[in-house]
């Protein structure tokens, strides 16, 4: 409670002290509402909404779940920005944090993962691909289910995008990694678009995706408690627990995870977890 100030109470309700039953929310700030990209990172004040325990409590309809999606980021403009939700500033510090990461597991010899392909998953117009996963392979693949992203990807990676082999448009609950073929598959801020199910599948398949020696890593926000959907661009954000049950139940195992420092406070928290 220490975190929400007696003004900003008095400001919504009128006293120093938040009505019956209203206690501390999953957030800390008061977000415009008219601004839909964003709802997705911030955190919202949401007294009296609770979260749900599982993920059928709050997805009814799987096709509309995945088509709502669909035509949330048709509309979302190609550009870093429109990537992150209107939060652009971060780019910079996401990917120094996320090399970081990723460089403690890149070398030569026993359990080290090598550097000869990644695949992006959720790639968008190639953020990650042009910053942080070309510098270090070899060799690129892109999925995304945008066409109109991965058409912009050609032109916003330009000469190094030579390097990208593939462009794959498709949704991940339907794609299918090569077998074999990459030294690590990156999955950001995208998981909370697949389903329970379609997530477990997705990253069993990921795992018969891997080279010998080769990673997985999720780096997503992560919710405080429960499962919040987000009904805005139909995705929902997944407690660590419950993220965690999921990877087990595809037969992985979390060899290393990291909390996001250094993000707006605003903003859900983020995860960084490295995966075999």
């Amino acid at each position: 409670m220490a975190q929400v100030t007696a003004q900003v109470w008095k400001l919504l309700w009128g006293e120093e002290t938040p009505p019956p039953g209203c206690g501390l929310p999953e957030v800390l700030r008061i977000t415009s509402f008219s601004h839909a990209s964003r709802r997705r990172w911030s955190r919202t004040f949401s007294w009296g909404v609770k979260s749900h325990a599982r993920m059928g409590d709050v997805v009814e309809d799987e096709v509309q779940f995945y088509t709502k999606a669909e035509r949330y980021w048709q509309e979302v403009p190609p550009t870093v920005d429109g990537m992150l939700g209107g939060y652009g500033s971060i780019s910079t510090i996401d990917i120094n944090s996320s090399k970081k990461f990723l460089k403690r597991f890149l070398g030569e010899g026993q359990g080290k993962t090598g550097t000869s392909c990644a695949l992006d998953c959720g790639a968008g117009i190639g953020r990650i691909t042009k910053r942080l996963l070309l510098p270090l392979f070899r060799a690129v693949d892109m999925v995304d289910v945008t066409p109109e992203f991965l058409e912009k990807a050609r032109a916003y990676l330009g000469e190094e995008g030579k390097r990208v082999d593939n462009y794959y448009c498709c949704g991940l609950q339907d794609f299918q990694p090569q077998p074999g073929r990459y030294d690590v598959i990156w999955i950001q801020w995208v998981i909370g678009h697949l389903t329970d199910e379609h997530l477990v599948g997705f990253l069993r398949r990921c795992r018969g995706g891997l080279r010998p020696g080769g990673l997985i890593v999720v780096k997503d926000n992560v919710a405080h408690e429960g499962v919040i959907l987000d009904e805005v661009d139909s995705s929902v954000c997944r407690d660590l627990p419950t993220l965690r049950g999921l990877i087990q139940r595809a037969g992985l195992q979390v060899l290393r995870e990291e909390r996001q420092e250094n993000f707006p406070k605003d903003i859900y928290p983020v995860q960084t977890l490295a995966l075999r």
